[in-house]
């Protein structure tokens, strides 16, 4: 579906949706990136998921992407290491209201970012300079097991960039790094996204987003290379059960 040209109306709802978006962008950054500091650490989480949730629930309304997660039995209350496909803006929004407090591994020029970046800095995601190599691991290894003792969720995307549906590229090392050295699980997901909500696109189509919970994988006593091709098994084999149908719901 995504391949033909879009209709007129799917314009007109992104156009709306993108202006939603900056509206409520702007409502919660301008504040939350000035203010933020000044609030306790234990608020400024939920005020950035409501903001996801704000976005996300509007591209369902507007344009009628919605979504369905199997295998919620598999979400553990202890915090982990979620390994996910990366394939839109999508799950970017929707991972902050599906899952526990958590933050993220990102480029640290996302903070540079005026007022977003502010505000997105004020959770303490992981950022880190991409071109520093071995360093920028270590980096994120160290601040991984910080946050997870403290008891938030570490979301990783081994692909290391968002990747078309139905390609596969090798996954980095740095989250198996992590897991490896912390003890922790790794949560496999996979999710098809990318179909409905296509990298560098304008336009969201209407369909079902289908996000696949794997069981969590333990790493204790493992290397960085079986963990890795552990995960990358669990989720690539949950793509090929949930790939090509969210289109297909439009």
């Amino acid at each position: 579906m995504t391949a033909s040209r879009p209709p007129l109306l799917h314009y007109l709802r992104a156009t709306l949706f993108w202006c939603v978006f900056a509206g409520v962008t702007v409502v919660y950054f301008i504040p939350l990136g000035v203010f933020v500091w000044a609030l306790p650490r234990h608020w400024r989480y939920p005020i950035a998921r409501s903001w996801a949730a704000c976005n996300i629930h509007a591209l369902r309304w507007i344009c009628g992407v919605r979504w369905r997660v199997q295998g919620r039995e598999n979400i553990p209350e202890e915090p982990v290491i979620v390994f996910a496909k990366h394939q839109s803006t999508w799950e970017t929004l929707a991972f902050a209201v599906l899952f526990p407090p958590q933050v993220w591994v990102v480029k640290r020029e996302l903070l540079w970012i005026p007022l977003f970046g502010w505000g997105f800095a004020s959770v303490r995601p992981i950022a880190i300079d991409r071109s520093a190599g071995r360093a920028a691991v270590e980096q994120m290894v160290e601040q991984g097991q910080e946050r997870l003792a403290e008891g938030r969720w570490v979301i990783i995307f081994p692909e290391g960039t968002r990747v078309r549906p139905g390609q596969q590229v090798r996954y980095k090392m740095g989250g198996a790094v992590l897991a490896a050295r912390s003890g922790r699980y790794v949560l496999p997901i996979a999710h098809n996204a990318g179909e409905l909500w296509p990298r560098h696109s304008f336009v969201k189509w209407p369909g079902t987003v289908d996000v696949a919970v794997g069981e969590p994988i333990p790493t204790r006593g493992k290397s960085p290379e079986q963990i890795n091709a552990e995960a990358g098994a669990a989720i690539e084999g949950m793509m090929r059960g949930i790939s090509g149908r969210a289109a297909d719901e439009g």
